[in-house]
């Protein structure tokens, strides 16, 4: 009889080590200390120091700690921050070829900093400068628009129909709808939570540089016989970088005009998400110049042209009812593009001139 009461008083547990209430309220402890303190001595110990014409890597355009890193590195230097996608970051360029490496050389210092982003379209663009950007406060910054991003429904964002776009761990994740974004509760849930916990930004960082962009269970099953401690160590982001090759002849093999359907203004989410940045740097207290364009109309078919034109002007009304100053970009010569919206070497050298001008 002792002996099955003794057996009935422990419960029943598959667990080796059970943690009374206490001891959970001091692991708890221990993991938010860690938690709050190991981002800044991450940080302190990495020594991120961009330097001249500096630019994300390619390979590292979803690594938001790395461009929010990037960006307390350059405010509040007296610098002026150009913002936009692969325009603005020199999909086709070396890095001392692109707009802003242009513009230091007419104003003789390093005054202009690149921050482009590969693939960042406006709804991207607004989610990186509010949650990973916040450094960027009383700054003048040059915001570029590409209304390639208003060109089809796709590129709008609007398809009910999935789309798989750049950078969706950007865009809003409950308001506005995107309708062909696909994404589970917890999943978006997970992303505003990494918004807003430095940890988990810092942890997604170590994934996309020393893991292939992959977590590590996943990156454990496909390298089984490697040491995921191994591939970690502290040193400055690495400088590695990839762009489209072959560009000079591009513009060449094109073959068909273009006829692409444009977004209204009225409907379209990219051009939403461009005011909303807009009013979030205002708030902000930045100076901001937009530059508009420019397009490759070389390789549009002339309703295309007329429907891109009108939009043009619709763009200037609304900058100048915002009271935004801004600059239209030129049309450049047809060699000068390496496809649709990308300028070549030449071309970014002749934009720089013009905003330059504009500037002074």
């Amino acid at each position: 009889m002792k002996n099955t009461q003794e057996k009935h008083s422990t419960p029943f547990s598959s667990n080796a080590i059970r943690l009374s209430l206490r001891e959970w309220l001091v692991v708890a402890g221990i993991i938010t200390v860690l938690a709050i303190a190991f981002p800044p001595v991450w940080r302190g110990l990495e020594d991120f120091t961009p330097s001249v014409d500096y630019r994300i890597p390619y390979d590292f355009s979803e690594d938001y700690w790395l461009f929010k890193q990037y960006c307390n590195s350059v405010s509040n230097k007296d610098k002026t921050l150009v913002i936009g996608d692969s325009v603005i970051w020199g999909h086709y360029v070396e890095r001392d070829q692109t707009l802003s490496h242009f513009l230091n050389g007419l104003a003789g210092d390093e005054l202009f900093v690149n921050l482009g982003l590969d693939g960042s379209h406006p709804m991207a663009l607004l989610g990186l400068i509010q949650h990973y950007g916040k450094a960027i406060k009383g700054e003048k910054a040059i915001l570029h628009i590409n209304l390639l991003w208003l060109s089809s429904h796709e590129a709008d964002l609007q398809t009910e129909k999935e789309f798989h776009f750049n950078h969706p761990r950007l865009v809003p994740q409950f308001k506005p709808r995107i309708p062909c974004y696909v994404e589970s509760t917890s999943g978006r849930i997970g992303i505003v939570l990494e918004r807003l916990s430095p940890i988990l930004q810092l942890v997604r960082h170590v994934q996309v540089q020393y893991f292939d962009n992959t977590n590590l269970p996943l990156w454990t099953v496909e390298n089984p016989y490697s040491n995921p401690l191994g591939r970690i160590s502290i040193k400055p982001a690495r400088l590695t970088e990839e762009r489209e090759t072959d560009s000079q002849s591009r513009t060449e093999k094109v073959q068909v005009l273009q006829s692409l359907p444009w977004i209204e203004f009225e409907t379209s989410l990219q051009w939403w998400a461009f005011q909303r940045l807009l009013e979030l740097l205002e708030s902000r207290g930045n100076d901001v110049f937009v530059i508009v364009g420019p397009l490759n109309e070389h390789v549009l078919s002339p309703d295309s042209i007329q429907k891109y034109r009108e939009l043009l002007i619709k763009a200037e009304s609304r900058l100048k009812e915002l009271d935004i100053p801004y600059s239209l970009l030129p049309l450049l010569p047809q060699h000068m593009y390496a496809d649709t919206s990308h300028p070549l070497t030449q071309g970014y050298r002749l934009l720089a001139e013009r905003i330059w001008n504009r500037l002074k």
